[in-house]
């Protein structure tokens, strides 16, 4: 064994470290956002809910991209699964240094993030910004 080859396989450890970190981040952030996101609930509501409306669009519309994502979707998702399932599908393995998206881009975020939901009457994003470094340091320390 040489002294370069020791260093490369230091090099290649730490590069798969810090990629299986940022994953984890962006992961957690992720998760984070679309949990507390809440779910349409007529109940709730002044007027009835139109014909046919199910809750668990804007929690759906959570979307990863290493490229912005432009336009919402159309999915439902009540329990938050399959939102999660495709940010895990989607993230990167090679993260590390990249520039990671995480978007709603359904038009009334900006209402539910000032608490307009009764679900979510301190938003989403502002209490998962707090929880960012906690959030680092539990990937940091668990990887």
């Amino acid at each position: 064994m040489s002294f370069a080859l020791d260093l490369e396989r230091f090099a290649q450890k730490v590069y798969r470290k810090q990629n299986a970190v940022v994953r984890k981040i962006v992961l957690d952030v992720g998760t984070s956002l679309v949990f507390k996101s809440p779910v349409g609930d007529a109940s709730y509501w002044v007027y009835p809910a139109p014909p046919g409306y199910v809750g668990g669009r804007f929690r759906a519309n959570w979307q990863y991209g290493l490229e912005m994502p432009t336009s919402a979707l159309a999915d439902i998702d009540t329990s938050g699964a399959a939102t999660i399932n495709k940010m895990h599908s989607g993230v990167a393995f090679e993260a590390a240094g990249k520039l990671h998206f995480l978007v709603n881009r359904l038009a009334y975020g900006p209402r539910l993030e000032r608490g307009w939901s009764r679900q979510a009457p301190a938003g989403m994003v502002g209490l998962t910004v707090i929880e960012f470094a906690p959030i680092v340091e539990r990937a940091a320390r668990g990887i």
